[in-house]
């Protein structure tokens, strides 16, 4: 026993004598000081715990509904100051590209009120609504210097679409570039009539660009069925186009005028849908003098 003493007294580690106190930690208080030193415990203890203590407050305070009116009106109110500040108003809107009709119709379309905020203007919203219009193929929209300026690409018409209702004027690519009340202006545009014609427009273009040599005499194009083209002339003359290669079969028809001059006869239509051979129709009268002559001639043939 005494040995075990003395080693103990060598290496430092002397027994607590019967009745001393022990001033060494707690298991518990040992763990509480190592959480402490622990740094994300550390964090949340001295920040995280005010923050949800402040969090929890103002909650509380916020969610009283006069507390929150107040603080959204306030936000409103603050909005509107710095939205009203004169470096933010736009005055003046300009129109650029487009004729007067159609920078009426944008004018029209972009109904604001000036001066405005540009703070409150929507431009991807305006440009949407000012390519709405039927005339304007490409709109972009910018704010300069306390002006809204609005260049226009505007749709060239190419002809007049008679509908069930109205005409309309359509471009190359078939699209709507306005609405007539009358053809009034526009008698130099090809005419074209019939349901799902403004559907191929470019067909439509071409067929027109072959009968060149007797645009004179040209009134429209009507389309059939959705399927084919006829070509209307004056003197109610008629070259029924077939639905494969139609410009080809009015050019043989423009070779068969340009030899023969057929369509200055007495002719109702020209059948060009065979394909093999143009068939004409004549008027009954014709067909009824016709048919007499050849009477006539077969008689004096039998004599």
């Amino acid at each position: 026993m005494s040995t075990v003493n003395s080693l103990r007294e060598r290496f430092g580690r002397v027994s607590p004598q019967k009745g001393l106190q022990d001033y060494s930690p707690s298991l518990m208080k040992y763990r509480m000081e190592r959480i402490w030193l622990t740094p994300i415990y550390k964090s949340l203890l001295r920040t995280g715990l005010p923050l949800m203590i402040v969090v929890a407050v103002a909650g509380n305070h916020l969610s009283k509904k006069e507390t929150h009116a107040q603080l959204v009106q306030s936000i409103v109110n603050a909005k509107t100051m710095i939205e009203d500040r004169p470096e933010f108003s736009v005055k003046l809107m300009e129109v650029k590209g487009a004729s007067t009709v159609v920078s009426r119709q944008v004018r029209e379309a972009v109904s604001i009120v000036f001066p405005a905020s540009s703070m409150r203007l929507d431009l991807v919203a305006l440009k949407a609504r000012i390519e709405g219009v039927d005339a304007v193929k490409r709109a972009d929209v910018y704010l300069r210097n306390g002006m809204l300026e609005i260049q226009i690409d505007e749709r060239k018409p190419a002809l007049v679409w008679r509908g069930k209702s109205h005409l309309e004027l359509v471009d190359t690519s078939g699209e709507i570039a306005g609405v007539l009340m009358s053809r009034e202006g526009y008698h130099d545009l090809p005419l074209i009539i019939g349901a799902g014609a403004q559907n191929y427009a470019e067909e439509a273009l071409d067929i027109l660009a072959a009968a060149k040599p007797i645009m004179n005499r040209v009134r429209g194009l009507r389309r059939m069925g959705e399927r084919r083209w006829d070509l209307v002339l004056d003197r109610e003359q008629l070259i029924k186009l077939p639905v494969q290669d139609p410009v080809r079969a009015l050019e043989r028809v423009i070779a068969l005028q340009a030899a023969r001059d057929v369509l200055a006869r007495d002719v109702l239509v020209i059948d060009m849908r065979d394909g093999r051979r143009p068939v004409l129709r004549l008027p009954v009268p014709t067909l009824n003098e016709q048919f007499g002559l050849r009477s006539v001639a077969d008689k004096r043939s039998e004599l």
